[in-house]
């Protein structure tokens, strides 16, 4: 089988039996959420393995998270290629659910291409904003582009980080569209399954976050939004490849590294805005 067959779901058995198989091989954490959950370490690093090894595709691990909490797992969907992640959902067959970060920054053609996932996919995503007084206070004492000069942590904590930490505490899981090859400062070691190490889920419980194109290249996600004639954001036409807020989003050129095109001014092992904050705990290759 190609690897672009291996992405679009093209194997021996149907989709729906590899999804049951995987289920049904994984049953750890399937009780734990009747009380308080508190995952095991070991428990979650032998599933990654396991999937790893086995090379699971990423609509089976989504299938095995929206399986294991219904209705419990959001997928975080940023309004760049991680619209893949939405195609892989619908195929499940499952119910699904999306959210997304408005920080009142980004930039038109995201608004508009969020409208354009919406009803080419045939749902609501559910937004998520920033609380009024923190961003009026932070603007108020520092002015709009304060992160030019002390850096994008602080803007970054009011207008993302803290709304993701209270839609996350919703949720007993969430997916997202993290790859190895996204930045290798920061993201050379995220796996498919792990324990949030950042935030926590509903009731305070351990939070479990998957990452289902962990080990997929951005060529091959390309590949597959080309195939399947999957909307994207017109900014990609434009020389932009990893898209967030427009004052800290520039085009890259070629040969360069899509991660060089956010907070091109910081030093590249600062390059992650909080919501994925435990990478920075992760070793890194520099």
């Amino acid at each position: 089988m190609t690897r672009l067959g291996f992405l679009l779901g093209a194997a021996i058995q149907p989709r729906t039996e590899r999804i049951r198989r995987v289920v049904r091989q994984h049953p750890g954490i399937r009780y734990q959420f009747a009380r308080k959950m508190v995952l095991d370490t070991a428990e979650i690093e032998k599933l990654t393995e396991d999937f790893e090894e086995n090379d699971t595709e990423p609509e089976e691990l989504i299938a095995y998270m929206l399986n294991r909490f219904p209705g419990e797992v959001g997928i975080a969907f940023s309004g760049a290629e991680d619209v893949a992640l939405i195609e892989y959902a619908r195929r499940t067959g499952l119910p699904f659910r999306v959210f997304s970060l408005d920080t009142g920054r980004l930039f038109p053609e995201t608004y508009r291409y969020f409208d354009q996932v919406e009803k080419f996919f045939g749902l609501k995503i559910e937004y998520c904003f920033p609380e009024s007084g923190d961003v009026e206070s932070l603007v108020n004492e520092k002015g709009m582009y304060s992160f030019y000069v002390d850096g994008h942590k602080e803007c970054c904590g009011a207008r993302k980080t803290r709304p993701l930490r209270k839609k996350l505490s919703t949720l007993k899981g969430w997916i997202t569209g993290q790859r190895k090859d996204q930045s290798p400062s920061t993201r050379s070691y995220v796996h498919t399954v792990e324990i949030d190490s950042v935030f926590k889920g509903a009731d305070d419980c351990d939070l479990l976050k998957c990452n289902p194109l962990a080990n997929v290249s951005s060529a091959e996600v390309w590949a597959f939004i080309r195939t399947l004639g999957l909307p994207y954001n017109e900014l990609h036409d434009r020389g932009f490849v990893s898209i967030g807020c427009e004052p800290c989003t520039m085009a890259v050129l070629p040969n360069q590294h899509e991660r060089e095109g956010r907070w091109w001014w910081e030093e590249s092992t600062l390059r992650e805005c909080g919501l994925h904050e435990g990478n920075m705990r992760l070793p890194s290759v520099e």
